[in-house]
């Protein structure tokens, strides 16, 4: 045999003396096991090339490479994750609903708003009067909040237009934060939020808008990455819903879906027919759709904010969703009227404080799990060769005090495709 003699690499930043949770390990497994880890290697040393990482391994393993590095980056003995990921939020919007919030301290339900003209039909109203300047002003500031939380890739959705006009304005303005900020940003058609004020009373006609006018126009103009629907009793049937999916295949768009919030309408069953990327919410899913989820290999986005915010009572079901193996994404659902929040840390707690994940797996949440339900699994959510560098770099000793605590923020380096951007 010969001998091949290949050039050393030539890196263009090196980490070193850092310790990584590469979120490799185990990445498959939902359910509580001891062989459930985190990736570590301690000790460790990354390696980045053109925006990705090129090499990862323990020091000691690094003495036997030869390569050359144009920037070397001592880490400190602190902590690197995969970068965050918030895979269901709503930060473009116009106004506010803090007068709903006092409303439910003074004892009306979400559904009750909602029916009196509030909810998401009062948002409706202050994002159409919006400008798009002021849009991508507002959304700006909460975007940015995440970002200096860690988040590094986000899916924003449109919804509270509800016309063609107004849904295009808050695809561009989601766009135009993806080039603002150093975010991936995931842009969602959530058309089907609402049933607008000029189609009351006629769900119909407004959802076949959606279909032949709103969707095509938007897809043909390129701001839509995946389509949702609200599907519930204050939202849309689940006859309408998949009107909407099959509109959606015929643009080849990956569709998601709002499900079992409020009630079981079987919306997360119908969302694994069309192999949908996520059911979201799920806090009154059943077993056979869990099951259905786990064969159409979907992810489970919970959202523990609205659950805080809304004072649920009622739990997802977790341990079904550990049974079956479906992964499990934790998001802020960050919105004016359910969750108005823009801590990813916050979500890391309220998962483990309220829907009892253990600290891995809300660590999975919002890394490995929330990229597959964006599908950006093959390049996002963990510390792997050949994986986009999306890094964050921690102040910690160890890779739970990333749920344990909140309102200190831990973060002291940030990259993003293999640029310090914090």
């Amino acid at each position: 045999m010969t001998n091949i003699q290949i050039d050393k690499p030539c890196w263009d930043i090196l980490w070193i003396n850092v310790n990584i949770v590469t979120m490799a390990s185990g990445e498959t497994k939902t359910e509580r096991e001891d062989s459930l880890d985190y990736g570590i290697v301690k000790n460790a040393a990354v390696a980045v090339l053109n925006g990705k990482i090129a090499w990862l391994g323990s020091i000691k393993d690094l003495a036997g490479v030869q390569y050359s590095v144009k920037q070397l980056i001592d880490g400190k003995n602190q902590w690197l994750t995969p970068g965050l990921i918030d895979c269901h939020t709503h930060i473009v919007y116009g106004g506010n609903r803090a007068n709903e919030f006092e409303m439910r301290l003074q004892g009306k339900s979400y559904e009750e708003i909602a029916n009196a003209g509030g909810g998401i039909i009062s948002t409706v109203a202050a994002t159409r009067n919006a400008t798009e300047q002021e849009l991508f002003e507002s959304a700006k500031k909460r975007l940015t909040a995440l970002h200096n939380e860690g988040v590094t890739s986000v899916e924003i959705k449109s919804g509270y237009g509800l016309d063609l006009g107004s849904e295009t304005k808050m695809l561009r303005v989601a766009k135009q934060l993806a080039d603002a900020l150093p975010v991936t940003v995931k842009k969602t058609f959530l058309g089907a939020h609402a049933i607008p004020t000029e189609y009351q009373n006629n769900s119909q006609g407004y959802i076949d808008d959606i279909c032949n006018n709103m969707l095509p126009d938007i897809a043909a103009k390129g701001l839509v990455d995946a389509v949702d629907v609200f599907c519930e009793n204050i939202g849309f049937t689940l006859k309408e819903t998949e009107q909407v999916f099959e509109a959606a295949a015929k643009l080849n768009l990956p569709v998601k879906i709002h499900a079992e919030q409020l009630s079981n309408m079987k919306g997360a069953k119908l969302a694994a027919k069309y192999k949908a990327l996520s059911a979201d919410h799920l806090e009154y899913l059943c077993e056979d759709g869990v099951k259905a989820m786990s064969e159409a290999n979907m992810t489970a986005v919970l959202l523990p904010g609205a659950y805080y915010f809304l004072r649920e009572s009622k739990l997802p079901p977790m341990e079904l969703l550990r049974k079956y193996k479906v992964p499990m994404a934790i998001a802020t659902d960050s919105n004016p009227g359910s969750s108005p929040i823009t801590s990813i840390q916050l979500m890391l707690n309220m998962a483990c404080t309220l829907f009892k994940f253990t600290p891995l797996e809300a660590l999975a949440g919002v890394t490995i799990n929330a990229a597959k339900a964006l599908g950006l699994d093959e390049s996002k959510g963990k510390l792997a060769v050949g994986y986009d560098a999306d890094i964050a770099c921690w102040d910690i000793e160890q890779p739970a005090e990333l749920a344990y605590q909140f309102g200190v923020n831990p973060l002291t380096s940030l990259m993003k495709e293999g640029r310090i951007v914090i």
